[in-house]
């Protein structure tokens, strides 16, 4: 079966930088588009970033444009999301998320645009 494992969670001071990594074993991601989402304690999951099969696309919500970067490997069926300059909003279960289905682009930000979620990982943001 398509599974998706996150890593690279951990607290950090605001500032910082972390670098999350998604594994998909099961299928390949040649041709899927990828995202990442992140939902905060009391709150809805919410769109962070995505990208399109080939990479050349791809798009950020606006609390994070400039300064989280969504990458890809296809070679290495894995999906990364480099985050800079955290601030304590960004505190949250990050989630990887593939979309295994018809892909062109990467304008694929609402949870019904994907197919297959990971379990997520911890990101905590201290002052």
């Amino acid at each position: 079966q398509v599974q998706l494992v996150e890593s690279g969670g951990g607290v950090v001071q605001a500032g910082g930088s972390l670098r999350l990594s998604c594994v998909v074993s099961g299928r390949t991601i040649t041709r899927s588009a990828m995202g990442w989402f992140r939902q905060a304690p009391g709150k809805e999951r919410e769109f962070v970033a995505a990208i399109s099969w080939s990479g050349g696309s791809t798009t950020y919500a606006n609390d994070v444009l400039g300064r989280f970067t969504i990458s890809r490997d296809n070679a290495k069926n894995t999906v990364y999301l480099q985050m800079n300059n955290l601030k304590p909003d960004d505190t949250a279960v990050y989630y990887c998320a593939g979309r295994f289905r018809f892909s062109s682009g990467s304008y694929y930000n609402t949870l019904d645009d994907y197919d297959y979620w990971g379990q997520g990982t911890q990101v905590t943001v201290s002052s």
